[in-house]
């Protein structure tokens, strides 16, 4: 379709007698398509001044479909040999600029059509200059090493954009920054002065040729400052020194600069592969609350550099970096997508409004304000086109007086300049206050307006002697953070156990800048930390050595229901798929990891969830960790060793795991069986007999799961439930497993296959496994055998692990232990697979063993207890004490069992232990008997 078909719109003319003229040059076009020539001539000197110097051009292109015309540009520039460049690029940019414009004004291209098609004639610009710059050089053998069929990847060297070029947003008049590098992998060593010489030549000769003004006009305004040090280093340097300044003395405003960083031009592979090893530097793995500081202090500095501080007035506004202008959007999407893009790669965008759109998508941006960045910043673009095509200046200031403003306001369509000042008014205001208040909220400047409770100061006065307020930064933020900090403490309902405990909390923390800007940021985040801190110190202490996990509550979901086991094992699957190695993995789990088990410990502690949902949902966890991180574990033994022989192998969630019902700091209790069938050995590069093979593959997954990393432990892993015990293989292949268990085995080790689950490894197996472990208990189904072995268990227990104390929930009669036991072996005796307790006493009961009141009275117990035990153990690694716990802590305690105070909990306690121990006791001495 041609330009009259598909235009839209056209703007008014401004200068009447150069529209005049336009329209009688233009007079054979159709009505709409002379509007838009007349009122572009009127509104532009430069623009007329390029209809009337490419008038045969112009005449064919407006007969043609204004995406055709722009390709055949675009061809034209690929073809140029390096002498027709200089002219011949400049042609090429008054066309493209000419059509561009058009396309815009008449409404046919959109704004991001509009930017990306500047973007797209710079990048072919940049990009044929190198590679012509290059071949000459390599032609002259002035590049060593190098063969003419380097020069289609400019031999190594790569251009990358960065600013508005790199997120494809350039503007009308926009200069090109551009950082210069070249890949040094690619040469002898011997060779890399003379090349680095040769590289800074062409990028200075590159420079040049898109720069220079000549009688032809430029190509592009070409800026090398974004550079590393660019005050002392030369224009074009190597990957390695680049990577080196960056890790080392890298900027906030550089890791900004980076998110939209593009290769446009050379080498582009190897220009993504930088970028990919510079990811670390832009996108750190928590979130960087911090950022916020460095761009709000970025946005002054550029005020007062640039003089624009004072009340906003139209006359002389600077539409980029003003009040509510273009760079209080992008500032504003770029710091939240630098906050959080470390943890989501989703929000890894160039383009501003696809940042804002992916912002909203995430929940980090409000959909309303997300919606208004996106619509004042497409006009806001709209605006700045309009003031740099009157006379193609690389200005972003509306003019200052009122014919100026006229003409810009006529050249955006509006015939109405009072509306269009309101409406343009009305943006920036609204701009500026949804940014002002994200960057500086509440103007910063908090006063406390109370007095600390008494002997609250005498934790205070200790503060800035903390490791964490050691830095200048961190304690001019904490000097911001702390009166709203000291008025939530006070408003505790216990204030000075809240000051005591917040206290343990700020004393461990190693630093301070990124968790005070987090606080700043989101002060919700205050009294989390104080219902934390106020219940358990233990807790308080490991969170500050894990303060990250605090980034999963910032998260958008971290209060929403449990997602399940199956969503679980998907989104770690996802995040160690992302990993670049086995220990990159590793410690992708852990820190994954830490942060649901924080999860489920905070919904434990508020009371979203309750003792047994707690259980179910660690259990959950460390089911999905081992499912996920198995297959990586196999495929990096794998690698040394080759493929498991035979069937492969499945790993057994045993006890508690097993029931599915873990507490906040329980171990897991594993056995792995392996099916060789009868393959003798693997093939790999270090070949291992299989049983050796499976011994080591087991002991690496306990590595995997055990190793202190930097991110810590995953679990703690007991074995000692394999056939044998200690003294057995930590693997046990499926025949000597099934041999054991039917002769060997002792009655204790058929209970404990009770609550033996597959967890992990080869389905099928796991199925053969299963089907064995069914057909055992039918076959050990003896109720007085197993009755005798848990009376000898029970004896076993009193005297090895006695109760610790009246609170103890666990061990002792009647107690935790005690019922899991009676339960197994209603489960053994009824042949039943259920491996839960509640399941295992209804086929109890099922199977006459036990009375449906005995069952009940059991359930209720095991409830109250597991309550206490998942209490204590989300408190504490100690034996609990209410009497040594805080306020918070016994009122944690009391809500989550019901009871009104420590002493009518301990009743209950003592009840429930007694009618349990005493059901035990009927069952045990009934079942004896009867068999008898």
């Amino acid at each position: 379709m041609t330009f009259a078909a598909r235009l839209t719109r056209s703007p008014v003319p401004v200068d009447l007698a150069r529209a005049a003229e336009a329209d009688d040059r233009f007079a054979a076009q159709p009505p709409e398509l002379r509007a838009l020539l007349r009122g572009t001539a009127g509104c532009s000197p430069y623009l007329w001044g390029v209809m009337t110097r490419e008038g045969d051009w112009l005449d064919q292109t407006l007969a043609s479909d204004p995406d055709a015309a722009f390709a055949t540009i675009l061809d034209d520039v690929r073809a140029m040999p390096l002498d027709a460049l200089k002219s011949g690029l400049r042609q090429s940019k008054r066309r493209a600029a000419l059509l561009i414009a058009l396309a815009d004004l008449g409404g046919i291209w959109p704004l991001e059509q509009v930017t990306g098609a500047l973007t797209d004639f710079a990048d072919l610009c940049v990009d044929v200059v190198l590679r012509r710059l290059v071949a000459a050089e390599i032609a002259r053998g002035k590049l060593p090493g190098l063969a003419e069929a380097d020069a289609e990847t400019a031999g190594g060297m790569v251009a990358l954009a960065m600013g508005k070029q790199g997120a494809h947003e350039l503007n009308y008049s926009s200069d090109i920054d551009l950082i210069m590098l070249f890949d040094q992998d690619r040469f002898d060593a011997a060779d890399l002065h003379e090349l680095r010489s040769g590289f800074i030549k062409i990028t200075r000769r590159m420079t040049q040729l898109l720069s220079e003004m000549t009688g032809e006009g430029y190509v592009f305004r070409t800026d090398l400052r974004l550079r590393p040090d660019a005050s002392v280093t030369p224009v074009c340097l190597s990957m390695e020194a680049a990577e080196r300044y960056y890790e080392s003395l890298g900027r906030t405003w550089e890791r900004a600069a980076h998110i939209k960083a593009r290769p446009c031009a050379g080498d582009i592979a190897a220009g993504w592969a930088y970028l990919d090893r510079l990811r670390p530097f832009v996108w750190r793995k928590h979130l960087d609350f911090a950022a916020i500081q460095d761009a709000h202090d970025m946005r002054l500095k550029i005020r007062s550099h640039k003089g624009l501080h004072g009340a906003l007035a139209l006359e002389g506004h600077d539409m980029k970096l003003g009040q509510g202008g273009i760079r209080e959007i992008e500032f504003f999407t770029q710091t939240r997508q630098i906050i959080a893009g470390g943890r989501d790669p989703d929000l890894r965008v160039r383009g501003t409004v696809e940042g804002l759109a992916r912002l909203a998508d995430k929940g980090w941006v409000p959909q309303d304000v997300a919606d208004t960045l996106i619509a004042d910043y497409r006009a806001h673009r709209e605006v700045e086109h309009r003031l740099q095509m009157v006379n193609d200046a690389q200005t972003h200031k509306l003019p200052g007086n009122a014919e100026g403003i006229a003409r810009i306001a006529n050249f955006c369509g509006w015939g109405d300049v009072e509306a269009w000042r309101s409406d343009i008014t009305h943006r920036l205001e609204r701009v500026a206050g949804l940014t002002e208040e994200f960057f500086a909220p509440g103007g910063r400047t908090p006063e406390p307006t109370f007095d600390l409770p008494e002997g609250a100061e005498d934790f205070v006065e200790h503060w800035p002697d903390y490791p964490c307020l050691r830095s200048a930064r961190a304690r001019e933020i904490f000097k911001r953070l702390e009166p709203d900090l000291l008025a939530r403490l006070s408003k505790a309902a216990r204030p000075i156990e809240a000051f005591a405990a917040f206290d343990g909390f700020l004393k461990g923390l190693p630093a301070g800048v990124q968790l005070f800007s987090l606080f700043e940021a989101n002060p919700q985040l205050i009294d989390l930390i104080i219902d934390i801190t106020s219940v358990s110190p233990e807790l308080a202490q490991y969170l500050s050595r894990n303060a990250g996990v605090l980034d999963a509550v910032i998260g958008g979901d971290f209060f929403q229901d449990w997602p399940g086991r199956a969503r679980l094992t998907s989104l770690l699957a996802a995040r160690l798929m992302a990993a670049k190695d086995y220990e990159g993995q590793l410690d992708a789990a852990r820190s994954w990891a830490k942060e649901w088990h924080f999860r489920i410990g905070v919904h434990f502690l508020r009371g979203l969830i309750d003792a047994t949902e707690a259980g179910r949902e660690y259990a959950d966890l460390a089911e999905a960790v081992l499912s996920v991180l198995w297959p990586h574990v196999v495929a990096q033994f794998t690698a040394k060793h080759g493929t498991p022989p035979g069937k492969g192998a499945v790993v057994l969630g045993m006890g508690s795991l097993g029931a599915g019902a873990l507490t906040a700091k329980s171990d897991l209790d594993l056995i792995v069986i392996y099916d060789a069938d009868g393959v003798e050995t693997s093939l790999g590069r270090r070949p291992l007999a299989s049983r050796v093979y499976y011994a080591k593959l087991t002991q690496a997954l306990v590595t995997a799961l055990t190793a202190p990393m930097a991110e810590g432990k995953l679990y703690e892993v007991d074995m000692r439930l394999r056939p044998s015990g200690n003294q057995g293989p930590v693997a046990t292949s499926l025949q000597s497993f099934r041999n054991y268990q039917r002769d060997e085995a002792w009655t204790w080790e058929h209970l404990a296959l009770t609550r033996a689950r597959a967890v992990a490894g080869e389905a099928d197996l796991a199925k053969e496994v299963e089907l064995f472990r069914q057909g055992l208990l039918a076959d050990k189904a003896d109720a007085t055998r197993t009755l005798a072995g848990v009376v000898d268990m029970r004896r076993r227990l009193a005297e090895a692990k006695p109760a610790k104390s009246a609170w103890d929930g666990k061990q002792g009669p009647g107690r935790g232990q005690d019922i899991e036991l009676i339960a197994s072996a209603a489960a053994l005796i009824s042949a039943n697979p259920a491996t839960g307790v509640s399941n295992q006493l209804a086929a109890g009961v099922e199977a006459g063993l036990l009375l449906s009141s005995e069952a009940a009275i059991l359930t209720e117990s095991y409830g109250l207890l597991r309550k206490v035990q998942g209490a204590a153990r989300l408190i504490s690694d100690s034996a609990l004490d209410p009497a040594t716990l805080g306020e918070s802590g016994r009122a944690f305690l009391l809500r989550g069992t019901g009871a009104a105070d420590a002493a009518g909990l301990e009743v209950r306690l003592a009840a429930a232990r007694d009618a349990a121990a005493g059901v035990i006791d009927a069952v045990i001495e009934r079942g004896l008997s009867n068999a008898t």
